[in-house]
C-alpha cells in the first residue's frame, strides 16, 4: 500500500510517498481502506527538525492521526461496527500512519451523514483535541472561552464544542476570518498588539478560561485569564512552563503520568457524531490535496494561515 512518510528532518520536500506493508488490524481495532485523512499540523514541526531534543522521530516517520474510510477489517472483541461500514476515527498517537490506503483505528465512530469524506477524514483528531482541552479546562454553560487562533483546524472545532456546552466563545483570527467565526457562534477579535484591551473590551467581567491553538502570546493570554492555571495551550510553545501554563498532548490510557500528557478524549467523538447529524458541528476544509502532494499540503500547513483542516484524498 503507499503510505506519507520522511526519513530524515527537513523542508516539506523531505516528506514522500512509499510503497510499505499494510497493517492488519488486532484485538479492538478496525481496519479501513481510506478515502480522506488529516493533515496534522504538529507533525510539521516534528518533520522539521525545531522538535528533535523533545519528539526526536524515529525514522522512517509515517504521518497522520486521523482518518475517514470503509472498515475492511475487524479485531477480535469488537463489537457494534462491521465490514462495509463508514467510519471515521483516529490511531495510535505513538505509530501514527493514518495518511496510507490502510489504516489501524483505535478510537472511531460512524461518519455522519451530513459531513463530506473530505470533512470526515480531518474531523477526529480535531474533535480529540478540542474535547481533551475543554475537558480540561471543564468549560460548561455559561462560561466565557477565548480561544486564541479559532480559524484553524482545531480552533473552528473548538469553538462549535464550547458553544454546544453552552459557552459564550471569543475567538481571535485575522480579519478575513471573522464571518466564519461568527457562523460558527463566536465574537471574533484581531490577535496581535492589544489583544488584552480588545477582550477586557469584549468581556469587561473577564473570562473563565483560555484555548490557545496559536503560540506566541501566553503573557497576554495569561494576563486576560487573570490565573496561569485557567490557560491550556497546544502549541509547540515551550515557554509554556516558565509562564504556569499546561501544553496538553494527548496518551493512551495508562500513559498520562510522563510529561505533560492528558488522557485521549475519545468520547468526544460519539458528542460529535450527534452534534453533526443536528447541524450543530461542521469542519471546514481548507484545502484538499492528492495523497501524493502529502509535501505540498505540508508546505501550506507551516504557513499557519490555513482556515480549518487540510486533507489528503486516496
Amino acid at each position: 500500500m503507499r503510505a506519507v512518510q520522511f526519513t530524515e528532518y527537513g523542508p516539506p520536500s523531505v516528506v514522500h510517498v512509499a510503497e510499505v506493508a499494510a497493517p492488519h488490524a488486532g484485538p479492538g481495532e478496525i481496519r479501513v481502506a481510506t478515502r480522506v485523512s488529516g493533515l496534522s499540523p504538529g507533525e510539521t514541526t516534528i518533520r522539521s527538525g525545531a522538535l528533535r531534543d523533545v519528539v526526536p522521530a524515529t525514522f522512517p516517520y509515517r504521518t497522520g492521526f486521523d482518518a475517514a474510510g470503509v472498515v475492511d477489517e475487524v479485531g477480535d472483541g469488537v463489537t457494534g461496527v462491521g465490514v462495509g461500514d463508514e467510519v471515521f476515527g483516529t490511531t495510535r498517537p505513538a505509530e501514527r500512519g493514518a495518511n496510507a490506503d490502510f489504516v489501524v483505528l483505535t478510537a472511531w465512530a460512524p461518519k455522519p451523514a451530513a459531513w463530506s469524506w473530505e470533512e470526515a477524514g480531518g474531523a477526529a483528531g480535531a474533535v480529540e483535541t478540542a474535547t481533551r482541552v475543554l475537558d480540561r479546562l471543564v468549560v460548561g454553560a455559561g462560561h466565557t472561552l477565548l480561544v486564541q487562533g479559532a480559524a484553524g483546524g482545531v480552533g473552528t472545532v473548538a469553538v462549535q464544542l464550547a458553544v454546544a456546552r453552552g459557552a459564550r466563545v471569543i475567538g481571535t483570527a485575522s480579519e478575513r476570518n471573522h464571518d466564519l467565526l461568527r457562523s460558527l457562534g463566536a465574537e471574533p477579535t484581531t490577535y496581535g498588539t492589544g489583544l488584552v484591551e480588545r477582550v477586557r473590551a469584549l468581556a469587561p467581567s473577564g473570562v473563565d478560561a483560555v484555548f490557545d491553538c496559536a503560540g506566541g502570546a501566553l503573557p497576554d493570554l495569561v494576563a486576560i485569564a487573570g490565573d496561569a492555571a485557567r490557560v491550556v495551550t497546544i502549541a509547540p510553545d515551550f515557554t509554556a512552563a516558565a509562564h504556569g501554563v499546561h501544553l496538553s498532548h494527548g496518551a493512551p490510557a495508562g500513559e498520562t503520568a510522563a510529561g505533560s500528557a492528558d488522557p485521549l478524549a475519545v468520547h468526544g467523538l460519539a458528542i460529535a457524531v450527534t452534534l453533526a447529524e443536528n447541524g450543530g458541528l461542521r469542519v471546514p476544509v481548507e484545502a484538499v490535496f492528492p495523497l501524493t502532494e502529502a509535501a505540498a499540503a505540508h508546505e501550506l500547513s507551516e504557513t499557519r494561515h490555513a482556515r480549518g483542516k487540510i486533507v489528503l484524498a486516496h
